[in-house]
């Protein structure tokens, strides 16, 4: 990508509203649901899989782990949380129980009778939980990908700075969609360049459209940095004995690998792999390297007809 273009591409940042109108132009699907209008898509054939993004980047993160879920058997719903991507910028407070509700509105739409494999990555992992804490028994089964929540989390300055009631909201509104679109593929680390303009130009996408650095804000104020309360419901969920799949990139700088001793301490059951050299976003860094570890695991805890086991 030229210095042009992402220069053009910030310059478009927060010109537009997200109306009716604007949605008929984008790809994918829309449903009312009652906490917001939602961004989704969902594909396939089979048992049900939800994947769950995280704090900013909408769900095309998940590209290439829904097309081989599809492709192996699997119906995918992904959809964009509420203040980011497509999906409406309401105005409220983005807290865990904020968007496991949203979680439980679409899920009650798409599979109200049946239990689906949950994936969250980064704060997706903090959204998942809390839906396992207050909806027990609707997830088979949960993979988190570099999950957010630990308790032993320290954030890095900026994020400290931008917890500050009045600085952070002045910093946000000034500089936060053009510092997040720019950084937002810094942790790739092995795809071709047409797939970093490609992960760049899609996030370009969602923050054109106004609001979403509030909704960020509120995220990162009320959710990233609650660990307190994230680690509550993992140790709730750590408690169902529900079969849970933990994947880390070493080279993690957004949530550090330094956490997962910490979840290995509340999760202690789970299945836990590091993947070398791996920075964040593996998921679409390294679609296959990662879908080698999660299908293998989602196949040993699937169900017939019958809900036995396979």
């Amino acid at each position: 990508m030229t210095d042009e273009e992402m220069k053009d591409l910030i310059k478009q940042r927060k010109t537009l509203k997200l109306t009716d109108d604007e949605r008929k132009k984008q790809k994918g699907c829309f449903i009312d649901l009652p906490c917001g209008n939602t961004h989704y898509e969902i594909k396939g054939e089979g048992e049900a899989c939800v994947l769950v993004h995280g704090y900013a980047t909408p769900y095309y993160i998940y590209d290439k782990v829904f097309d081989c879920l599809v492709s192996n058997g699997y119906r995918v719903l992904r959809y964009d949380l509420l203040g980011r991507g497509l999906s409406e910028r309401v105005k409220t407070d983005y807290t865990p129980e904020l968007f496991a509700k949203q979680l439980a509105e679409i899920t009650d739409k798409f599979f109200p009778d049946e239990p689906f494999h949950l994936f969250g990555t980064s704060m997706g992992g903090s959204v998942t939980t809390a839906f396992c804490a207050a909806y027990p028994g609707r997830a088979k089964t949960l993979t988190l990908l570099a999950p957010a929540g630990m308790d032993n989390f320290e954030p890095p300055f900026w994020m400290k700075l931008c917890a500050a009631p009045v600085l952070g909201n002045i910093l946000f509104s000034i500089i936060g969609s053009k510092v997040l679109l720019k950084h937002c593929a810094g942790e790739l680390h092995v795809c071709p360049q047409e797939e970093r303009d490609y992960y760049i130009r899609e996030f370009a996408v969602s923050i054109r459209y106004k609001g979403m650095e509030k909704c960020t804000l509120s995220s990162l104020r009320r959710t990233i940095l609650r660990t307190d309360k994230t680690t509550e419901n993992y140790k709730k969920v750590a408690a169902q004995d529900l079969p849970m799949l933990v994947v880390w990139g070493e080279n993690d700088n957004t949530m550090p690998i330094y956490q997962m001793p910490r979840m290995k301490e509340i999760c202690p059951n789970a299945e836990y792999h590091v993947f070398d050299g791996s920075g964040h976003i593996f998921l679409f860094d390294e679609g296959e390297r990662t879908m080698a570890v999660v299908l293998p695991f989602l196949h040993q805890n699937s169900f017939t007809s019958k809900g036995e086991a396979k």
